[in-house]
C-alpha cells in the first residue's frame, strides 16, 4: 500500500528531506520532469494545479490498518492526498502536481511556489474535508500575547496581579470573535503570583469579515494586557470557477457533491494570492494532529479517481 510507505517515512516540518526524495523519484520513474524548489516539488505546466503538503506534525502514532481505516500521523493530513496524487500520476495527468514542505509551520512551500511558479490559473488543495468541497475558506490570525502582571507571595494574591488569570480574562473578553488558546506558558514552582504569562492563540473568521477589522479589535483589547506579536495573518476567500470543474469531476465519479467551509489555515491561503483555489480531500479534520488521526482507504481511492477525471476537464 502506497499510503503505508508514505506514512512510515517520518516527515515532521523541517525534516521533509526523505519524503521529498521519495516523491521526486516516484514521479521521475513515471517519466515526469520534476522541478524542485527549496520547499516544493512540481511537475507539468498547466492552468490547473493540484497540490498538497508533505510535512506532518510530530509523530503521535505509527501506521496501522484495520481493513477500513488507515491510522497514523500524516495518514490523513495530508499523505492520503499525496498517495492519491501519485496514483493518479501513474495513470498519466497533464495538470500541475505540486507538493509543499513546511505547511504545518510557516507555509514556506506554498510561499515559494507562488513566487517562482509562473503557470496556472486555478488550484485544488488536498486537505481533509470529508470529500466535501470547501468553496469558502476562513481567514486566520495567529498571535502571541505577553501578558503582564505583578509578583506577590502565593499566600497573598490580593497584593499581586496574576498574569495567568489575566490571560483568561483576555480570552473571555471577546464576544465578536472566538479566540482559541493553543498554548499558555507562565508561573513557577516557587509559590509566587506569576508576573508574566505567554499566551499563543488563534482566531478564525469567515471571508465576509475582513482581517483588518479582526486585527484592529484584537489590538485594541490586547494593549490592556501586554505586548502582542502577530505570527501569521490572512484574509479568507470564496472560491470561483474552480469549484465548477471540481464539482463536475466529483459527479463523473458518481459521488455526491457537497460543500463546506475550511476553518483551518491551509496552503490555499497563500495560493489565493495568485490562483482561484478550492480545498477538497479525504479524511476528518477534527482527528488530525491527534493520536486518533485516520483516513478511510476507500476515500483515498475515490480521491484518486476524481483526480483522474479532472484530467479530462482541463
Amino acid at each position: 500500500m502506497l499510503l503505508k510507505k508514505l506514512v512510515e517515512i517520518e516527515s515532521p516540518s523541517g525534516r521533509e528531506g526523505e519524503i521529498k526524495r521519495f516523491v521526486a523519484n516516484y514521479l521521475s520513474d513515471l517519466g515526469y520532469d520534476v522541478v524542485e524548489g527549496h520547499y516544493y516539488l512540481a511537475v507539468n505546466k498547466s492552468d490547473l494545479i493540484v497540490a498538497t503538503h508533505l510535512d506532518t506534525v510530530s509523530v503521535k502514532r505509527r501506521f496501522h490498518f484495520d481493513g477500513v481505516y488507515a491510522y497514523g500521523t500524516g495518514a490523513c493530513d495530508a499523505k492520503a492526498g499525496v498517495a492519491a496524487m501519485l496514483e493518479a500520476a501513474e495513470r498519466g495527468v497533464d495538470y500541475t502536481l505540486a507538493f509543499f514542505c513546511d505547511e504545518e509551520e510557516g507555509g514556506n512551500g506554498s510561499k515559494e511556489f507562488i513566487q517562482s511558479w509562473r503557470y496556472g490559473k486555478m488550484a485544488v488543495v488536498l486537505e481533509p474535508t470529508d470529500l466535501k468541497i470547501a468553496s469558502k475558506h476562513y481567514g486566520s490570525l495567529e498571535c502571541i500575547l505577553e501578558v503582564k502582571g505583578k509578583e506577590a507571595h502565593g499566600a497573598t494574591p490580593e497584593y499581586g496581579i496574576n498574569a495567568i488569570e489575566k490571560a483568561f480574562e483576555f480570552i473571555n473578553e471577546f464576544k465578536e470573535f472566538k479566540i482559541t488558546p493553543l498554548k499558555i506558558v507562565g508561573g513557577s514552582d516557587e509559590y509566587v503570583i506569576p508576573s508574566l504569562c505567554e499566551l499563543r492563540f488563534d482566531v478564525t473568521f469567515p471571508p465576509e469579515v475582513k482581517l483588518e477589522d479582526v486585527e484592529r479589535a484584537i489590538k485594541d483589547v490586547a494593549k490592556k494586557y501586554g505586548n502582542l506579536k502577530i505570527l501569521d495573518a490572512s484574509d479568507g476567500y470564496i472560491s470561483g470557477e474552480v469549484v465548477k470543474i471540481l464539482e463536475r469531476a466529483v459527479e463523473m465519479c458518481g459521488l455526491k457533491v457537497e460543500h463546506c467551509a475550511m476553518k483551518s489555515w491551509t496552503d490555499a491561503l497563500n495560493l489565493k494570492e495568485r490562483f482561484d483555489v478550492a480545498v477538497w480531500g479525504p479524511g476528518e479534520l477534527h482527528l488530525c494532529h491527534t493520536e486518533f488521526e485516520r483516513v478511510r482507504v476507500e476515500d483515498v481511492e475515490k480521491t484518486r479517481e476524481v483526480l483522474i477525471k479532472l484530467n479530462d476537464l482541463i
